[in-house]
């Protein structure tokens, strides 16, 4: 990959798409993980306004620091870098009390932090721009609907999650962030994406293409292929597809139901 010419691709896009708009800038939130780097330096590297935002939810404090360690490195080489913070913390905390307590899964309350977030930048009046990568987006689905998945605009959507390790070290993104283990912070705890996914993300970018070249697209399937494979990379395997079948129902807009036009018409008899 030319990785000067796909950064400097990606922020004239932006610049452009942006343009397009009666927008005033970027927006991006900045979570301390490798994909809101690069995509707030790729904001950055437009010369257009591009506000940064850290909006901690009970956050692991290294998350934090890391978030604002790269918010002060963006704003020392961009002067078009703003900085917001939000700590949506006691939001989250009366969100919560107002749910019955028999809805109040883990998981519900961890979507609702994502969900927080975007309505956050939402108030901003600019360009929601979105930090989800194309293994993440087009593969596993792992992402909040209507939370992280709710933007304007997905620069990063066309890369691997190994491809943006890579931009991020050519842009030099700082060191403790290339290094993190990437995580949603969705949770309160440690827990990485490897510990939600059950699979590093090489093993999961292989399955995604596996999956595209062979056609595969359903776990019953594998067993057509076991010949050729580990039974490493079939538990591979079916981790992506269960994750990928599972989360079609994000990849794809909302069902319309079309209604016959011999219904629509007047009923006269």
């Amino acid at each position: 990959m030319n990785y000067q010419k796909v950064t400097d691709y990606l922020a004239c896009r932006l610049k452009d798409y942006l343009q397009g708009t009666n927008l005033k800038g970027f927006v991006i939130g900045v979570s301390g993980g490798v994909d809101s780097a690069v995509v707030s330096t790729l904001c950055a590297m437009t010369g257009l306004p591009t506000t940064v935002v850290s909006m901690p939810i009970h956050q692991a404090p290294d998350q934090v620091s890391r978030a604002m360690e790269h918010i002060l490195w963006l704003m020392k080489r961009f002067p078009n870098v703003f900085k917001e913070e939000i700590d949506l913390t006691q939001t989250f905390e009366v969100f919560k009390a107002s749910i019955p307590p028999q809805n109040q899964t883990e998981l519900l309350l961890a979507n609702a932090r994502a969900r927080l977030r975007m309505t956050a930048l939402y108030s901003f009046g600019m360009l929601v721009t979105g930090t989800g990568n194309r293994i993440e987006d087009f593969g596993v689905a792992f992402f909040t609907k209507y939370g992280d998945g709710g933007v304007d605009i997905s620069p990063i959507g066309d890369l691997l999650k190994t491809q943006i390790f890579k931009v991020a070290e050519y842009l030099g993104i700082i060191l403790s962030i290339r290094k993190a283990i990437p995580t949603d912070g969705l949770w309160g705890d440690n827990r990485s994406d490897e510990d939600q996914l059950g699979a590093k993300y090489p093993e999961l970018e292989w399955a995604m293409g596996f999956c595209e070249e062979s056609g595969l697209k359903t776990p019953q399937e594998i067993g057509t292929v076991t010949n050729f494979i580990t039974d490493r990379q079939k538990e591979v395997l079916n981790i992506y597809l269960t994750w990928h079948n599972a989360g079609k129902h994000k990849m794809n807009m909302p069902s319309i139901f079309v209604i016959p036009e011999e219904y629509k018409m007047d009923d006269i008899s």
